[in-house]
């Protein structure tokens, strides 16, 4: 009897113990998840206030009771804010998709094709990541300008277009499918690109998807070279607009508005995380996985 009572006494005190573990480990969440998200809300209730309530506030208020769109309006007139988005789409678009093509030809190169000095050749990729962004940064711009290509698409976009990262991370995925695929395929007469395109890619799809959303976000942020390489308004993407808005006076005036025009901006890297949020952990997830 004694003893049932003692085990009755340690699974309370377990259950006790877990409960409160819960609790403290919510808390904290909740906690942090205030702490960042909290930015994002002030950005957006202030763009909801009118121009007049935010000067007039002396204690900012963490509330409207009048909220306006009219900051939107004004964020799309007072800037070529379409221009600045169209001009970030098209980036976004063709630089995913030439760099999408690139690392997929070379993953497979190095994951599934054997020729002389290919360890090598990974091994000075991957040494690529040790050199400084900013290093990079400078020999791109010489080259760029030296071939005429300052305010121009394929200016902005050329130096984009391979990752050494994204190679190592598909590679590494690649190399999880089971070679005996590899050579049934071959002796059913598959060549290596019907191969590729027809199994590996299919398999490795969480991978591709995480690699894909990563660059869009990559792309839709990119503000040191954009800036670097362009000087001509209609090739701004919109980390140059957001730049051109905060050094003119309407940004500098107008704060409502100028919180409005980043809204704009980041809404649709927030929508497109939210969506594929699940496969972007999967896909990462995957690639640091072996076996």
């Amino acid at each position: 009897m004694q003893t049932k009572l003692d085990f009755t006494k340690i699974e309370r005190r377990a259950k006790i113990k877990n409960r409160t573990g819960k609790a403290v480990t919510y808390f904290l969440l909740t906690l942090w998840a205030l702490v960042v998200l909290f930015p994002f809300y002030w950005m957006i209730l202030t763009s909801v206030k009118s121009y007049g309530a935010y000067n007039a506030e002396y204690i900012p208020t963490f509330f409207t009771l009048s909220p306006t769109l009219e900051n939107y309006a004004t964020a799309f007139t007072a800037v070529p804010l379409g221009r600045y988005f169209t001009n970030t789409l098209i980036f976004t678009v063709v630089t995913t998709a030439v760099m999408l093509v690139v690392i997929v030809l070379a993953a497979f190169a190095f994951a599934r094709l054997e020729f002389k000095g290919k360890n090598l050749l990974f091994t000075l990729f991957l040494s690529l990541m040790m050199i400084p962004t900013e290093l990079v940064v400078i020999t791109n711009f010489q080259t760029i300008t030296n071939l005429g290509l300052r305010n121009t698409f394929a200016g902005l976009i050329l130096p984009s277009v391979t990752s050494v990262f994204y190679i190592y991370l598909l590679k590494e995925n690649f190399e999880q499918i089971p070679d005996e695929l590899y050579k049934a395929a071959r002796v059913d007469g598959t060549g290596d690109f019907k191969y590729l395109m027809k199994v590996m890619v299919p398999i490795s799809q969480p991978t591709i998807v995480t690699i894909v959303i990563l660059k869009i976000i990559e792309c839709w942020n990119s503000y040191v070279w954009p800036r670097l390489i362009t000087d001509d308004p209609m090739y701004f993407l919109v980390s140059n607009g957001i730049q051109e808005i905060r050094e003119n006076g309407f940004g500098r005036e107008n704060i409502p508005a100028m919180m409005a025009a980043v809204v704009v901006i980041s809404a649709p890297l927030i929508v497109l995380f939210l969506i594929f949020r699940k496969k972007v952990m999967a896909g990462v997830s995957r690639g640091g996985t072996k076996g």
